[in-house]
């Protein structure tokens, strides 16, 4: 079934919005109830975060894909699996998501709508802790978006869920997430200045994947629920190359 471009949008808007819901109110919920130990926290931050990244995916990937990040997006849109004129709202409809996902998240905990982060995540094992991060998900989602199309919900899952503990950053991997998580002064915050190095080091991972196994493995979706769930139809694509 191939939806129209305002649903996948739609789509992308409340999947990103319910993934801020969770990393965030998961979050407060963690630190609350951890007792000052941040390593409890973390964890229910951890496992909240992976399953409802399998759950969005199942539930939002056949639509559009489920991409609910922008450097997943633009990496398809260069692989011309999105087309470019339509990565506008797909990336519009993210960053707009999380915010709400965000604003969200703090209602549900009776706390400001927004407020800002003063979580200090600066300097360079931050920013290459970022590369890493986003760079190991972008390999996960082409890997197995070609070669594995129905394991991509899980395998994306799982991943985030090994990154938070591996990479000094937490792994934000999604220009997105970064964005918001700026507005939140709680466990998962950002400080708006550390941001921008964030950011470009997602995008520069995400660049770097998407080369990488453009040699590796050559050939993408050719549309872009393809990316990370199409089961049935990502498994003739695989088949006939």
């Amino acid at each position: 079934m191939k939806f129209n471009f305002l649903a996948r949008v739609a789509a992308e808007f409340v999947g990103t919005a319910f993934l801020l819901m969770a990393v965030v109110g998961s979050g407060i919920m963690g630190e609350r109830l951890s007792g000052g130990n941040m390593a409890i926290a973390l964890l229910a931050n951890t496992i909240a975060t992976g399953a409802v990244l399998v759950a969005l995916i199942l539930t939002f990937g056949p639509v559009s894909g489920a991409h609910l990040n922008p450097a997943v997006s633009l990496a398809d849109a260069w692989q011309r699996g999105l087309p470019w004129r339509e990565t506008p709202g797909y990336v519009g409809a993210q960053i707009l998501g999380a915010y709400v996902g965000v604003i969200s998240a703090h209602a549900m905990f009776a706390l400001p709508l927004l407020s800002v982060s003063r979580h200090m995540r600066s300097g360079r094992p931050q920013a290459f802790s970022e590369f890493i991060a986003t760079f190991g998900l972008l390999s996960v989602i082409w890997g197995c978006s070609r070669l594995r199309t129905s394991l991509v919900p899980f395998a994306v899952g799982a991943y985030i869920t090994a990154a938070y503990w591996f990479t000094a950053s937490t792994s934000f991997a999604n220009p997105a997430v970064t964005f918001a998580r700026a507005g939140t002064d709680s466990f998962t915050g950002i400080r708006p200045e550390d941001v921008p190095g964030f950011v470009a080091a997602q995008l520069l991972g995400a660049a770097a994947a998407t080369a990488f196994f453009s040699w590796l493995v050559p050939g993408s979706p050719s549309s872009a629920p393809d990316v990370l769930l199409s089961p049935l139809k990502g498994q003739q694509q695989v088949s006939s190359r």
